[in-house]
């Protein structure tokens, strides 16, 4: 294996997009500044509405994991968008935490949507995973259940993003112009042409 090639983190799992749960947090973050205690306010108050402590720890924590990669004015925008829009902002946000997810939108969704293929199924993630391992040893060691989990929770981040239909049709992006203000240098990550 290659040495100096960073880890990819991989606990993206945890409630697919997290539209809903960044509704909750983004308020609060704009009021505390402080995401620690937007993570302390929601577990104590059981703001998530989780069946067990320990599943509403894990999406707290995973909501301002992904959420802490967008600026201010992101979040701002994130409360005051249209659904469209949080599922893009989410993507970009999904995209900027997770390398892999990223490198898979700018490699495998963008890159198809731009030599007009039409569809991405499993078979584009199972060629791209399979490549990632050549130089990720995390990859590599993957059991096949934890691959079928991240790729299933891949793709169902795709469709609740409105990038992907359900039967696995390429919906091209289509950025309002605020959206593409503060998403400029996150085009790539989206099924769209270059904006101006």
């Amino acid at each position: 294996m290659p040495t100096g090639t960073s880890r990819y983190a991989l606990s993206f799992t945890t409630g697919a997009l997290l539209v809903q749960e960044a509704m909750i947090a983004a308020p609060l973050y704009l009021r505390e500044h402080d995401w620690a205690k937007v993570r302390q306010v929601i577990e104590d108050d059981n703001l998530l509405q989780s069946r067990t402590r320990s599943s509403g720890f894990r999406r707290a924590r995973e909501v301002a994991q992904r959420l802490s990669v967008l600026n201010d004015s992101e979040i701002e925008l994130l409360v005051d968008a249209t659904a469209t829009e949080r599922g893009y902002l989410m993507w970009a946000a999904a995209c900027r935490r997770y390398d892999l997810i990223g490198e898979f939108a700018e490699e495998v969704l963008r890159e198809r949507f731009l030599l007009l293929a039409p569809t991405l199924g499993y078979d584009e993630f199972d060629s791209f995973i399979r490549t990632k391992a050549l130089w990720h040893e995390e990859i590599a060691e993957l059991k096949d259940s934890t691959l079928r989990k991240l790729r299933a929770t891949l793709f169902r981040m795709l469709v609740e993003a409105g990038l992907l239909s359900e039967d696995g049709h390429i919906v091209p992006a289509i950025l309002t112009a605020r959206l593409a203000d503060v998403l400029a240098n996150d085009i790539r990550y989206f099924p769209t042409g270059d904006v101006a």
